[in-house]
């Protein structure tokens, strides 16, 4: 059921302490599971992948965004997100 104070549109950026240590683990392994990134020559356990992610949130590198038409989360880079997010 959708938050009745969550605005109609638009996404709103979530602070990463925000969220519970097992809430947080699941949007990382929902975005490793499904990212295609080419690490070349290295071959990067699924931990590790996790590792990495969960650092560049803690770096503010990686935002947590969340969408609450669609009731969804994603991560995005923060350099590539436009002004206001």
């Amino acid at each position: 059921m959708p938050c009745e104070d969550a605005p109609q549109e638009g996404v709103l950026r979530v602070p990463a302490e925000m969220l519970s240590a097992d809430a947080l683990d699941g949007i990382i392994e929902e975005f490793v599971s499904r990212e295609g990134t080419d690490y070349g020559d290295y071959d990067f356990s699924f931990d590790d992948k996790k590792n990495q992610v969960r650092e560049q949130i803690r770096r503010e590198q990686v935002i947590i965004l969340f969408d609450p038409v669609g009731e969804t989360c994603q991560l995005a880079l923060a350099d590539q997100l436009p002004p206001g997010i």
